[in-house]
């Protein structure tokens, strides 16, 4: 019986990373792979489990790390099951390369037999760039939340589409994620702010 890796993975620039694996019902198990700084980077990096699946989800998040250009307002997610990656996520129309590049370095890794390619690329909008440069600002003003900035490979990460707002990543507790979602909220031009920020345990 094959297990299901289901992995997210949300890219910043360069990039690092951390991989948590959280049991389900036996054999499945769960995958969760995010670039999120310093704090987490190292947590679960060697909790893949020692199956064909595992294997690849762990050779599928070195090599879209190792992709230049990313930025922390893209956001990858993939999947493995059984020998098939599914690359998902969004890029900015800037960055529209990385999807084609993405899926050829997946298909290169040994033992991936088919890549699906479902990442979106957002369009290219005066608006939302501005809205995204603006909330970065505001974010990394905000007390705390500065620190999940520091890095060059921020865990919080901010995607806009029709300049509605969702964070991604990590942060280190309840407040902080309370923090980002009002300040992101006041910043002019965002009709609204999708909270996705995962507090690290």
């Amino acid at each position: 019986m094959h297990a299901t890796l289901l992995a997210i993975l949300l890219l910043a620039l360069p990039l690092g990373s951390w991989a948590q694996i959280s049991e389900t019902a036996p054999p499945a198990a769960t995958a969760v792979l995010s670039s999120n700084g310093p704090v987490v980077v190292d947590y679960g990096k060697n909790s893949f489990p020692n199956t064909p699946e595992g294997r690849i989800a762990k050779e599928v998040r070195h090599e879209l790390l190792m992709l230049p250009y990313y930025s922390l307002f893209d956001d990858l997610e993939f999947s493995v099951q059984d020998r098939t990656v599914t690359l998902s996520g969004s890029l900015t129309s800037i960055n529209s390369g990385t999807k084609s590049s993405a899926e050829a370095v997946v298909e290169r890794i040994e033992g991936v037999e088919k890549v699906v390619n479902n990442i979106k690329v957002l369009p290219p909008s005066p608006l939302d760039q501005q809205v995204r440069e603006e909330v970065f600002r505001t974010l990394s003003k905000t007390g705390s939340l500065s620190r999940y900035f520091w890095e060059a490979a921020p865990s919080l990460h901010i995607i806009v589409e029709n300049q509605r707002v969702t964070l991604k990543g990590y942060v280190l507790n309840q407040m902080d994620k309370n923090l980002a979602n009002i300040a992101a909220s006041e910043v002019p031009g965002v009709f609204k702010v999708t909270n996705d920020l995962q507090v690290a345990k």
